[in-house]
């Protein structure tokens, strides 16, 4: 499992997923399915934008303005109002801005994803496309957070994408490795669907232990 990921998942324990179980209105397992498709996705989708010219240092300048990591300590004002933007306990409000910062990560591909992973976890499009925006300031500032305490540099944190996307290649079954490699469509076709639900099965046990 990679480093992001362990943050994440350390944050994301029974106490969060109840949380934003209730927030959406969901099932837990649902929630929790949704949540362990969700983060390979992110963090792959995140290493294919820094791979573009530009991208790494575009994030790099994102993450030391915005994204220091502080938002894991107040998982509060993520769970509990859907990651739509007010600040709390000190937590800049830019942080804290589900929407945008998921626009930014997924663009044009957000609405498929939202309803890939509805209708691969029994979410629905509507609840995924919330539970994207919770999660999305948490893995920002999970990225954040590792960036500063391992003090990289525009390509350090290249690198470090890169390798955080061939763990989770290497995580999962056989059939997420295309997923992630060509950020969200495996097979090309278009459909996402397929492919998330393989990703959410393959990945559940693996970040969700016990």
């Amino acid at each position: 499992m990679s480093g992001i990921l362990d943050i994440l998942t350390q944050q994301l324990g029974g106490d969060a997923v109840r949380q934003m179980s209730r927030h959406l209105g969901a099932d837990e397992g649902a929630t929790q399915s949704a949540i362990a498709g969700a983060l390979p996705v992110l963090i792959g989708a995140l290493s294919k934008n820094a791979a573009k010219p530009g991208g790494a240092e575009a994030l790099r300048n994102a993450l030391e303005k915005d994204h220091d990591g502080s938002v894991l300590d107040n998982l509060g004002a993520i769970l509990g109002g859907g990651g739509g933007g007010g600040g709390g306990g000190g937590v800049s409000s830019r942080s804290l801005d589900g929407a945008g910062i998921l626009g930014h990560i997924l663009g044009g591909n957000q609405s498929k994803v939202a309803s890939s992973l509805g209708q691969a976890t029994g979410l629905g499009a509507g609840s995924s496309g919330k539970l994207l925006a919770m999660l999305a300031p948490l893995v920002m500032g999970a990225l954040g957070r590792t960036q500063r305490q391992k003090g990289l540099d525009t390509g350090g944190l290249a690198d470090l994408l890169n390798g955080e996307r061939r763990q989770a290649k290497a995580a999962a079954p056989s059939g997420l490795g295309g997923l992630l490699g060509s950020f969200l469509d495996q097979d090309g076709d278009g459909d996402f669907k397929d492919d998330v639900a393989k990703m959410g099965m393959g990945m559940l046990g693996k970040l969700f232990k016990g």
